[in-house]
């Protein structure tokens, strides 16, 4: 299935470390969203493989300009999420945001061994959506546990799904909780 792409929406935050953290790289946190139009919105659709399936090149297209919006900085963590309107449900976005739709940016990103923290969420047109990162390596660098809030104004109106990946450059600005450091990542599961 070739998903209808209704519009694409990016979201840039850039962070300047101040204080004792002034002079730090800054921390640029960047969502891309497409919003598509729900072949299934208002229908109860057992097989939904063809969603699957018709993510890959949606992936596709948000990793190259998730990579493109992150320049001059390198991707360093990552997350995935999703809003689905009030016509649709969860599983229909669930069936976007599979492996599928997330091995591009893994690729684009040089790896990617860990999964991808992700939210979904059916909600009215202009919902926000709190989408959680983790570091792109390893999962338990707590550094890098963060998050990026993503809203459509316009969207998704009931009959869309806005998917989008967020990610960012960088762990937090003043992470001192310990735990794994991004440095010392090694092994590759994905998981230490």
């Amino acid at each position: 299935m070739e998903l209808q792409v209704k519009g694409i929406h990016t979201f840039i935050e850039n962070h300047i470390p101040s204080g004792k953290y002034a002079g730090e790289e800054p921390l640029r946190k960047v969502a891309v969203v497409a919003v598509l139009k729900n072949p299934y919105a208002g229908q109860e659709v057992e097989d939904l493989s063809a969603l699957t399936e018709g993510s890959a090149a949606i992936g596709e297209q948000l990793a190259k300009l998730a990579v493109e919006t992150m320049a001059p900085y390198k991707i360093q963590s990552y997350g995935k999420g999703a809003l689905v309107g009030v016509s649709g449900e969860e599983e229909h976005a669930a069936a976007l945001l599979t492996s599928v739709y997330a091995e591009p940016l893994r690729e684009a990103v040089g790896g990617g061994k860990a999964w991808f923290q992700s939210r979904v969420k059916v909600a009215a047109v202009g919902a926000s959506l709190d989408v959680p990162m983790a570091h792109s390596e390893a999962l338990y660098v707590r550094s890098h546990y963060d998050g990026m809030t993503v809203a459509i104004p316009e969207g998704p109106k009931p009959d869309e799904i806005a998917v989008m990946f967020v990610v960012a450059n960088r762990g937090r600005i003043g992470a001192r909780v310990g735990g794994l450091r991004a440095e010392d990542v090694k092994g590759e599961d994905g998981l230490y």
